[in-house]
């Protein structure tokens, strides 16, 4: 089976499935660790203040080096929190190999929604007003939309395309793998009601709150859109149905399937073709 695996040249080769990651590949070429912070940021948005899982190249923190880098939000899934891509790959690594500031921040189960029914649960407000603003403060990013990403795995993956769609402005790349990119037909699952409301009771409430809705809103080129799904988990189906209509929208993106379910082994994998991808967009190609 092959897969990306890379070093600083970003060359690909081909391995057998489960085995490669960059941080081998960096280890081999002596690359030193990035500097990971984890930063409190405040707000009125949510109940309390977040935690945030920062990562900056190594070189950041060069004396008199005035770098600026770009940066790509990595957004966790249900029952995860600003730990979770961490623990799937090395970006410490990551970060030194591409040059680019990572920004994990915590979910909280909020499917990154301004919750209509939850005042505590503004997460869309606290990325806007909260999360971007200290960042681009606080850490030597490069603060344009054309040098911001955007991903997620699962709830994330929607979070992600969701919060992109609707704010051109701040993110022009985006990606999501395993995303629950319709939320419909799941009324059910992972607490959403508890922040729409039913949805038999609510459906306009939900229609808005989901990406395969708000996608149709998106003009082609607004975005630069990377997503993918495992061909065995089951948001395969509307992952699909959001490339199907893309396509027949004339809505440039790149869609891969694979065999995969959901499950970090997945995530691991597939967060590498996005880095890829967010790299080249970053550099103008």
């Amino acid at each position: 089976m092959k897969r990306i695996l890379f070093a600083l040249a970003l060359t690909i080769a081909t391995v057998s499935a489960g085995c490669a990651s960059p941080s081998s590949a960096v280890s081999n070429q002596n690359v030193s660790k990035a500097q990971g912070d984890t930063v409190l940021v405040q707000t009125t948005n949510l109940a309390t203040p977040m935690k945030v899982t920062v990562i900056q190249p190594s070189r950041a923190l060069e004396p008199n080096n005035a770098e600026k880098f770009p940066t790509v939000y990595l957004l966790n899934g249900f029952g995860g929190d600003y730990t979770t891509w961490s623990k799937l790959q090395d970006l410490d690594s990551l970060a030194n190999v591409y040059g680019m500031i990572f920004v994990c921040p915590d979910g909280r189960d909020s499917w990154y929604w301004d919750s209509p029914i939850d005042k505590n649960m503004q997460m869309e407000s606290f990325f806007v007003n909260d999360l971007i603003p200290y960042i681009d403060n606080n850490f030597p990013t490069i603060p344009l939309p054309e040098k911001r990403a955007i991903s997620g795995l699962s709830m994330g993956g929607h979070g992600a395309l969701y919060l992109a769609m609707r704010h051109p402005d701040l993110f022009k790349n985006a990606g999501s793998t395993s995303g629950g990119v319709d939320i419909r037909p799941f009324p059910t699952r992972w607490k959403m009601k508890e922040r729409l409301g039913e949805y038999e009771k609510n459906k306009d409430v939900w229609d808005s709150h989901t990406v395969a809705t708000v996608a149709k809103d998106i003009t082609d080129g607004q975005l630069n859109i990377i997503f993918d799904c495992g061909a065995q988990d089951f948001f395969a189906q509307v992952n699909s149905n959001l490339h199907n209509d893309l396509l027949a929208r004339g809505i440039s993106h790149d869609y891969i399937s694979r065999p995969g379910i959901h499950n970090g082994a997945y995530w691991h994998n597939a967060i590498l073709y996005q880095l890829l991808f967010f790299n080249r967009k970053f550099e103008g190609k």
